[in-house]
C-alpha cells in the first residue's frame, strides 16, 4: 500500500490504471473506499489516484486543528509526490469542498473539476441554519460513531434492497477516530470560497442527487457564478450518489472526462 510523507504526517493513497490522471477525494468520515464502484471503470481509461486525507482512512490522524485548506494541501502534496502536472479532480461532499479550495488556489493544476453533492461554503446565516449546525455538532459530540453510522446508513440508503450499502456504512463509520472526525467536522463549518469562484475557469461538472441534503437550487446558484461549469442532476439518489447510483454516476463522469480530454 503506497504512503507518502507530508507536513510530518504519513498519508495513504491508492493508484491503478493508465491514462490521464484522475484524483478522487472522499467525504467526511470516509476514505478512498468511497470510490469502490468507480475505480474499476475509471482505471480502464485513466490513471486513478484515491487519497485518504489526514485524519481519515489509513492516513495519520494527528492531534491538531484540521482545515479544508490543510486537506487541499494534502492533495497538492500528493500531486507533487507523484510528479503530476495537471489532473482531473473529483470530490464528494467534504471532498468537493477540498476541490473548490484547491481549484481557487492552484487553478493551473486542474484539467477539470467534478463536484459531487457539495457546496463552495458552509456558513450558517439564518437561525434555522445555525440550529442545524448546532444539532449536527451536538449529535457528533454526544453520540458514539456506531450510533451515527447506523443513523447515517438508514438516512442514505433507506430502501430494502439497499441493505448491503446500509451495512457498509454502519460497519465503517465506527472505524473512524472520533477526535479526528470531530476536528474534520469543525473544519467544514465556517469554511467558504464563494467569493473566489470566478477563479475556477477549468471545465467543471457539478453532480447533484435529486434528494441531497441541500437543494438543487443551491447548486444552480453557484454553478451560475462559475465561468465554465454545468450541472447534472441524478434522480432517485441521496447524498452518496457514487454508491447508490453508480452506473448513472460513472457514465456521467466518464463522458465528461472524455469530452475534456478531447477538447
Amino acid at each position: 500500500m503506497p504512503f507518502f510523507d507530508h507536513a510530518g504526517h504519513r498519508l495513504h493513497y491508492e493508484e491503478s490504471g493508465f491514462g490521464t490522471p484522475v484524483v478522487l477525494v472522499h467525504g467526511l468520515g470516509s476514505s478512498a473506499r468511497d470510490w469502490e464502484f468507480q475505480v474499476p471503470e475509471l482505471e480502464k481509461r485513466h490513471r486513478v489516484i484515491a487519497l485518504d486525507v489526514r485524519g481519515h482512512g489509513q492516513s495519520d490522524k494527528p492531534r491538531e486543528r484540521y482545515s479544508i485548506a490543510a486537506f487541499a494541501e494534502d492533495v497538492m502534496a500528493l500531486l507533487d509526490h507523484l510528479h503530476l502536472g495537471r489532473v482531473h479532480l473529483v470530490g464528494i461532499s467534504m471532498g468537493g469542498m477540498i476541490g473548490f479550495e484547491l481549484a481557487t488556489r492552484w487553478p493551473e493544476r486542474l484539467d477539470s473539476l467534478t463536484i459531487v453533492n457539495s457546496a463552495p461554503e458552509v456558513k450558517p446565516r439564518t437561525l434555522r441554519e445555525y440550529m442545524e449546525v448546532a444539532r449536527r455538532l451536538f449529535l457528533a459530540h454526544v453520540l458514539g460513531l456506531d450510533t451515527v453510522g447506523k443513523a447515517l446508513g438508514k438516512l442514505l440508503f433507506p430502501k430494502p434492497e439497499q441493505a448491503e450499502l446500509r451495512h457498509k456504512i454502519q460497519q465503517r463509520w465506527p472505524q473512524n477516530d472520533k477526535r479526528a472526525y470531530l476536528s474534520s467536522l469543525h473544519a467544514i463549518i465556517g469554511w467558504g470560497v464563494q467569493e473566489r469562484l470566478a477563479r475556477i475557469t477549468c471545465p467543471t461538472l457539478v453532480i447533484s442527487a435529486d434528494r441531497d441534503y441541500t437543494p438543487i437550487s443551491l447548486k444552480q446558484a453557484y454553478v451560475g457564478r462559475m465561468p465554465n461549469a454545468r450541472l447534472v442532476v441524478i434522480e432517485d439518489s441521496r447524498h452518496a450518489t457514487p454508491l447508490d447510483q453508480p452506473e448513472r454516476f460513472n457514465s456521467t463522469l466518464l463522458d465528461f472526462l472524455e469530452q475534456v480530454d478531447h477538447s
